[in-house]
């Protein structure tokens, strides 16, 4: 087996088990090594420490999936993790056949470069890295064996493929397509998800929770809903609030959010904005609108750590504008889904934005991401979306 040796001093990442190798800690390769190859992995002095797969183009060169030599990564290794995977899915409530769900979740659930997503009866991948790409067959065999879907699904399209040299390409695997508006059921609520041209791989599952969690402050409230995307947060609230005004630049995202809405029975009316949302919201401040409640859950801000100044930035002048908008005693729920800004640092800038907008902020309950996104302790990057549930009085 091929062996990726370390540069002196480079070894207590991996032995503190995180998953990543860059390229700047290896000292050399012994032996040839393809695209998405399993590697052995030593120190300088020659101690072995773990056995991963390798990507030729990508700055993390080693993906890690065992630290144990005796183990293998074979078709047992990877049917073990996948079902364990998913019976932890299972425990954890997200069991329903016509529900939605991350069955695997990449590193959290030791499958680097891995995601599999469950709507109704169809799977939908995500194969982010060389190794796993290089296994495609092998993934879907084990899940068609244990999970028999009406169809599986991958979706190629992510940047992260990009990065790896991988085209992007989607493929049906095996079965049916997901169809356009697939009806997904949580708890008493159905929403509908496009898995082949919808964001991700269909939905923003990590935010399911947190719908119901923002909506029970939004009692007979007057609600805004910015960067709504197709309307998570906005129809979940729209059940019991006064008035719900939702705004996103994305016409298509608001033409779902707008079928959804005419889907319901009950709740009131949800206005759509199309437009820059930084601008709209300014606009609202220029024009004295007040609301009960502010909702912020923007895209990722920060793709690199260079972007991370800007991001910031970003962040506080939105979170001063919703402080701005809302009456005394209203509630702001922000959150922020870039891995790069850690909790930490977010409530430092939300403070910044309160300091500013001369409001006294108190901090009500945090959010995070679901648990069938569930975070790895010796890999933090998994756990990348935070959010604040606050109270902002005059």
């Amino acid at each position: 087996m091929t062996t990726v040796i370390l540069a002196e001093g480079k070894e207590r990442p991996v032995q503190q088990r995180h998953p990543w190798i860059f390229s700047g800690a290896i000292a050399r390769v012994a032996g040839y090594v393809g695209r998405g190859d399993v590697v052995d992995v030593q120190a300088a002095d020659g101690t072995w420490l773990a056995r991963g797969t390798w990507s030729s183009g990508s700055q993390i060169r080693v993906r890690l999936f065992s630290w144990d030599e005796a183990e293998l990564l074979d078709e047992a290794l990877f049917r073990r993790r996948i079902a364990r995977a998913i019976d932890h899915r299972a425990r954890s409530g997200f069991d329903r056949r016509d529900g939605a769900c991350r069955l695997v979740y990449a590193e959290a659930d030791g499958l680097p470069g891995l995601i599999v997503d469950r709507y109704a009866d169809y799977l939908v991948l995500q194969l982010l890295t060389q190794g796993i790409a290089a296994r495609a067959g092998m993934i879907v065999d084990i899940l068609d064996d244990l999970l028999r879907p009406a169809g599986i699904y991958e979706r190629g399209d992510a940047e992260a493929r990009v990065k790896e040299g991988l085209p992007q390409e989607s493929v049906l695997h095996r079965g049916t397509m997901p169809p356009v508006g697939l009806e997904v059921v949580d708890d008493d609520r159905s929403y509908q998800v496009d898995p082949v041209g919808g964001q991700k791989t269909g939905a923003y599952l990590d935010q399911v929770r947190n719908h119901r969690r923002v909506a029970s402050y939004c009692g007979d409230a007057d609600v805004l809903d910015a960067f709504c995307y197709t309307g998570g947060f906005s129809l979940a609230a729209a059940a019991v609030a006064r008035s719900v005004l939702a705004i996103d630049a994305s016409d298509t995202a608001l033409s779902a959010l707008q079928r959804q809405a005419a889907r319901r029975s009950a709740g009131c009316a949800i206005d759509c904005v199309a437009g820059d949302v930084f601008r709209e919201l300014r606009r609202l401040r220029y024009e004295e609108r007040q609301f009960d409640v502010v909702i912020l859950d923007p895209p990722k801000f920060a793709h690199s750590a260079g972007q991370l100044e800007r991001a910031t930035r970003g962040y506080k002048d939105i979170n001063l504008i919703a402080m701005q908008l809302l009456r005394p005693g209203g509630v702001l729920a922000t959150c922020s889904c870039s891995g790069l800004v850690s909790a930490e640092l977010f409530q430092k800038v939300v403070f910044g934005a309160a300091v500013d907008a001369r409001r006294d902020v108190q901090i009500v309950e945090r959010l995070t991401q679901a648990p069938d996104h569930p975070v790895l302790l010796t890999f933090p990057e998994s756990e990348y979306l935070k959010g604040l549930v606050c109270r902002v009085w005059s």
